[in-house]
């Protein structure tokens, strides 16, 4: 039997929770899967579902709405975590390998105290912008973007161009500490023109 696909989502604003069904063994969801935690140890492999959507060998989580046009916007509260990637996936990501690392995932990164933008393995360095509490995330899926925002001045730090080949979920990789998630948020005015 298929695994249900996650819902589609074509206007409007995202309201999305954590999908357990594609959750690495490392991750705990909690809050009403709108939070995932990293746990060193994790659970035990053999404890938890085996199906196809799960992601095997990288801790990383999608979001269970699908996105094929529009522009969205969700926020991330980062909590005690020092080494995470937020950003979309397409739908048919390898669950063997990690978002940011092929061209089916576009995200930003965060880690040893510095910023940078993947899209295929390459990355791109983000300057002037420190270790976040909050960070948001607009997605245009028209204008064939994905942009990082500094939540506390409402604006862009950085883009990433966008080839998407199919619908996108919301994507999230994590090593350490936890992410809280924010959808079902409106764009925000002062990024309507960007």
């Amino acid at each position: 039997m298929a695994a249900p696909t996650p819902r589609a989502l074509r206007r409007g604003e995202i309201s999305f929770k954590l999908d357990e069904r594609t959750a690495h063994s490392s991750l705990d969801l909690f809050k009403k899967d709108t939070s995932v935690i990293y746990r060193i140890v994790g659970i035990d492999p053999t404890k938890v579902p085996q199906n196809i959507e799960r992601f095997t060998d990288w801790a990383v989580v999608l979001g269970d709405t699908a996105v094929s046009s529009g522009r969205h916007y969700w926020e991330v509260t980062v909590k005690r975590s020092h080494q995470f990637r937020i950003g979309v996936a397409d739908l048919d990501i390898s669950r063997e390998g990690c978002i940011g690392v092929d061209n089916h995932s576009w995200v930003f990164a965060y880690a040893h105290r510095m910023w940078s933008a993947m899209l295929a393995n390459k990355t791109t360095p983000i300057s002037n912008i420190g270790h976040p509490e909050r960070v948001g995330v607009l997605l245009d899926y028209d204008s064939k973007k994905l942009s990082l925002v500094d939540v506390s001045k409402l604006e862009l730090i950085h883009s990433i161009p966008a080839e998407f080949q199919g619908p996108v979920v919301p994507a999230f990789a994590l090593w350490d500490g936890e992410l809280l998630t924010h959808s079902g948020l409106d764009v925000p005015k002062k990024l309507s023109g960007n």
